[in-house]
């Protein structure tokens, strides 16, 4: 008896800015995996991620549920155990799903669905954990003044870990064309986590040599101090970005583009051995990313904001025979929508509270009804030391306009049709006032920022005690990657 359920390759980055990559328009970077993909199957101009924060998009992409309806607004926030993932669903069709690398969960369950882990983390599993160490370039991986100075040619340990995620991938399908030839049918599932391109802004000398002098200043400068909004400045003044030098820009800017085309390299080698092992055939690959990177877009930097360089991922998936090649969708959707996506591909169970919907249809049929309307949240406790100022906010976008809610203070209102690059802020524009007004009614539906700040603070003790106990306990880890600290360095440039 044939099983003819698709395998599932899923290989999931974090912080890929859509924008940098050949088959997105980028005409500098060489992402020659990705471009192949998106030439073979089905690429989303327009796909969201729920958060501008890794462990928040990365939980509500498990669940296909947005952060306030898990609990789960930043990086220091529990997923409950007893909440369905797409790993569940996929394990209760009979697929043994496998994690290969990254999942940033924090707390005592590392699998959340998963059956099967490997290579791990670097960091800690619990709140309060003990921190990696990232020596020469210790703060350069958060959002501070420091990642632009402490980047260029060199060496993260983070591109060491994705080393170590690409060969045990290659060795788990080297496992599984193993095991075909001996008879086995059942699909595979394997979600392989890459922690490129995120910062430090920090590349192999070779790569960085290779865009050195092709990468320039950022495209689109920060507004003036009266059209600027008055968060995004506090952000930039608290991350002391304010007045960043050209040539840190420059310079983080090329490493960037080196580490998403090692990123790609590492991709290439595992469509390559998916290909040679003869599972190609019949396997949905998906490439996506957790949230982008401004690259310096507007004074910006980082994630944090929902700015489209921010907001806006990566999205391709290629499934030969059924999903046609060489597409483009522009549809909206979002992470909760692929994980549904997933799930529908190897008809597993949908998740009993899913907030998704797949999109397996519009990927198939470009003229397959579907509504332009897709959310993203972001709230702070406070308790991260990169955090500033605790906020509730929360964005929407549909066909063609963007609503940014700041509780509080003045929202944003972006015409992306006429105005993609978001220069051009109509949040106080009378003229668009009932869109305006519309879209605000569509943000706070079922989403109250007071109830969210008093849950935040209850939870936030919480999290003081729990911090203590690691600091004190010293709690063992459990799937956790050793980072060493002299795998981080920078090269000598001064001569």
């Amino acid at each position: 008896m044939t099983d003819d359920r698709p395998n599932i390759l899923f290989l999931f980055s974090d912080q890929h800015a859509q924008h940098v990559a050949g088959c997105y328009g980028d005409t500098i970077v060489q992402t020659p995996a990705l471009d192949r993909l998106a030439a073979e199957g089905v690429t989303f101009d327009n796909a969201y991620t729920t958060a501008p924060l890794c462990t928040p998009a990365r939980m509500a992409m498990l669940t296909a549920q947005y952060s306030h309806s898990i609990g789960c607004w930043t990086n220091s926030d529990i997923l409950a155990s007893d909440i369905p993932t797409h790993a569940h669903s996929l394990g209760a069709a009979g697929y043994r799903p496998t994690l290969i690398g990254r999942l940033h969960s924090i707390g005592p369950d590392q699998l959340h669905g998963y059956v099967d882990r490997r290579v791990g983390d670097h960091s800690t599993n619990w709140v309060g954990g003990h921190a990696h160490g990232m020596g020469v370039l210790d703060r350069a991986q958060e959002p501070f003044r420091i990642s632009l100075e402490r980047s260029g040619p060199g060496q993260s340990a983070y591109e060491v870990k994705d080393r170590d995620v690409l060969q045990a991938t290659l060795d788990h399908l080297d496992e599984i064309r193993d095991a075909r030839k001996k008879g086995e049918k059942t699909p595979f599932a394997v979600t392989v986590g890459l922690m490129l391109p995120h910062q430090p802004y920090v590349c192999s000398p070779q790569d960085y040599a290779h865009y050195e002098g092709k990468v320039g200043m950022p495209r689109l400068t920060a507004p003036g101090d009266n059209a600027e909004h008055p968060y995004l400045h506090e952000w930039r003044r608290f991350t002391d970005s304010l007045d960043l030098p050209d040539d840190w820009q420059i310079c983080a800017r090329t490493a960037y583009y080196g580490l998403t085309t090692a990123m790609d390299r590492m991709i290439q080698q595992i469509l390559d051995r998916l290909e040679a092992n003869g599972l190609a055939d019949n396997t949905l690959v998906v490439y996506a990313s957790d949230h982008g990177d401004q690259l310096g877009e507007r004074g910006l930097w980082w994630k944090q904001t929902f700015h489209e360089q921010s907001v806006k991922v990566p999205l391709i998936l290629r499934w030969p025979g059924r999903l046609p090649p060489g597409e483009r969708r522009a549809r909206v959707v979002n992470l909760l929508d692929l994980a549904a996506t997933m799930i529908d591909a190897a008809g597993a169970p949908a998740l009993p509270n899913s907030q998704g919907r797949s999109f397996l249809n519009v990927a198939s049929d470009g003229s397959t009804p579907w509504s332009d309307l897709t959310f993203a949240e972001y709230c702070t406790d406070g308790m991260a030391r990169w955090t500033g100022a605790v906020v509730q906010q929360r964005m929407v976008r549909d066909e063609r306009y963007k609503l940014v809610y700041y509780h509080g203070e003045r929202p944003q209102l972006f015409d992306l049709q006429a105005d993609p690059d978001e220069v051009i802020d109509l949040g106080l524009s009378e003229r668009h006032a009932a869109v305006r007004d519309a879209l605000t009614a569509q943000v706070l539906d079922g989403w109250d920022p007071e109830a969210i700040a008093l849950t935040q603070q209850r939870k936030l003790a919480n999290k003081r005690m729990l911090s203590t106990w690691a600091k004190t306990a010293e709690p063992d880890e459990a799937h956790r990657w050793t980072l060493k600290m002299e795998d981080n360095w920078l090269a000598d440039t001064s001569s």
